[in-house]
């Protein structure tokens, strides 16, 4: 690991104003391509043969988007991006690694060095620590706000990447509302929700009789979100045989209802979501790389709130605030407060849920305190409670009856599978990750990113890790 930060930050009337990246650059010293040389200019850095890649090598063994480095307050980290040929260093295959200047790593048969360079990149950060509903006063968060300043007044699609519930709906509200299409519509559609033989017609609409069940005709998306932001949450799962049609209209600006000959002419601004890696996606050939190139013009990539824990307090009070308004409203106002024993817990809980786990953990502690201080015992999330209660098991009437939306309550249902289904198929496999990837049928790189989101594992590797 260095010595040195990777990031620095600038601080002006106790605020900090910029972070200053010093300048590294990685040299290909044996391969195809020897002799290429490529500063690190961004915090993120991908090296591969896709087109995608910031570092595009011809080596055919290299994966498409291969590895990755980025930019830490420790350092400079390594990660290999679930790569057919592994990636080493110092000859020790690894899935992430700090590196040090004149660190030596091998991908495919191309060999390449990192090292430093002299001066600084300066990365802007908001002075604002909210930006209308995504609240955040440390460095992580301000510098997404600076970008989100900055790219709220162009027509420029954003891919927004983050686990679930880290906001992606709200940066998509939000660049909405600072736009200048904020009187026009913002048409919100979940992918994920769909049946795969209704998307086409939900996104682009279809005339009347175009299929079975069509007694009328229907606009789409696209089309009633003319004039204004087109929000497409969970892109990743949109259907391989319909990424090339969300193309052409996102090229041409022109949609063809399901069964109708006229192209219509759309003016929408459009913003994705996934929770999902889509370069890794682009890789298994289950997302087309051409799609990506045009959904990630600008691309946003949301901390997990476990990376952000000094934004918990204030997010945590702003969820009792919007409590006690509902209170209010109902005529029962009560202003609660947190102890300061148990804001040091939630600071230190992984949240595999992320903020909206927070949130539901606030919401449910007002509603059941007995007092207005609440303590750690109002607070505990549900999670360390008792054990998830996963379908079948008659968990639904609870969620209507505390009114919770549909979409909220079965995103519980998942995550609380998930973390139930990954802990089980590591305790099977003694925590190696290359078994119970293929055990499960995942990739290592997905698998390894979900354990760490529900604080199954570590960062570093199990016992016996390769096989």
């Amino acid at each position: 690991m260095n010595d040195d930060p990777a990031l620095t930050t600038a601080v002006i009337e106790r605020k900090a104003t910029k972070r200053k990246l010093p300048k590294s650059r990685l040299v290909v010293e044996d391969g195809p391509q020897k002799g290429t040389r490529l500063d690190i200019a961004s915090e993120r850095m991908t090296i591969g043969r896709s087109g995608i890649c910031d570092l595009q090598l011809t080596d055919d063994g290299v994966s498409g988007t291969h590895c990755e480095i980025v930019a830490k307050e420790m350092g400079f980290l390594l990660q290999d991006l679930g790569s057919k040929n592994g990636t080493w260093v110092a000859g020790v295959r690894v899935e992430e690694a700090w590196l040090e200047a004149g660190m030596p790593l091998r991908i495919g048969n191309t060999v390449i060095r990192f090292e430093h360079a002299s001066g600084t990149i300066e990365i802007d950060l908001s002075r604002r620590e909210q930006f209308y509903d995504l609240v955040g006063h440390g460095v992580r968060m301000r510098e997404i706000f600076a970008v989100l300043e900055k790219v709220a007044a162009s027509d420029l699609t954003v891919l927004v990447r983050g686990e679930t519930g880290t906001g992606k709906e709200l940066v998509a509200r939000a660049i909405h509302r600072a736009s200048k299409r904020s009187q026009r519509p913002l048409v919100v559609q979940d992918c994920s929700a769909i049946p795969a033989n209704l998307i086409e017609s939900i996104l682009f609409g279809h005339e009347r009789g175009s299929f079975t069940g069509a007694a009328d005709r229907k606009r789409g998306c696209f089309e009633v979100a003319d004039g204004g932001t087109l929000f497409l949450d969970e892109i990743c799962e949109l259907d391989i045989g319909l990424q090339p049609k969300l193309l052409r209209v996102l090229e041409t600006r022109e949609v063809q209802r399901v069964g109708g000959t006229r192209m219509i002419p759309v003016d929408v601004r459009v913003v994705a979501a996934t929770n999902r890696d889509l370069r890794q996606m682009v890789n298994e050939g289950t997302f087309r790389e051409d799609l990506y190139y045009r959904l990630s013009v600008v691309q946003v990539d949301l901390p997990p709130l476990r990376e952000r824990p000094e934004d918990i307090p204030g997010l945590a009070h702003q969820f009792l605030e919007e409590s006690a308004k509902r209170g209010a409203h109902h005529g029962e106002e009560t202003h609660f407060t947190i102890t300061r024993d148990a804001m040091t817990k939630l600071q230190a809980y992984p949240w595999p849920g992320n903020v909206r786990e927070l949130k539901n953990t606030i919401e449910r502690a007002v509603s059941l305190a007995d007092g207005p201080e609440l303590g750690m015992h109002d607070l505990l999330p549900a999670s360390q409670k008792t054990p998830p209660v996963i379908f079948p098991g008659g968990t639904a009437e609870q969620f209507v009856d505390n009114e919770i939306p549909f979409k909220d309550a079965k995103q519980r249902v998942v995550d609380a599978f998930e973390a139930q289904y990954l802990k089980a198929v590591l305790d099977k496999h003694g925590d190696n990750i290359s078994r119970s990837a293929r055990a499960a049928g995942l990739t290592r790189y997905h698998l390894r990113e979900l354990a760490k989101r529900y604080g199954l594992r570590g960062e570093t590797n199990g016992p016996d890790d390769e096989d």
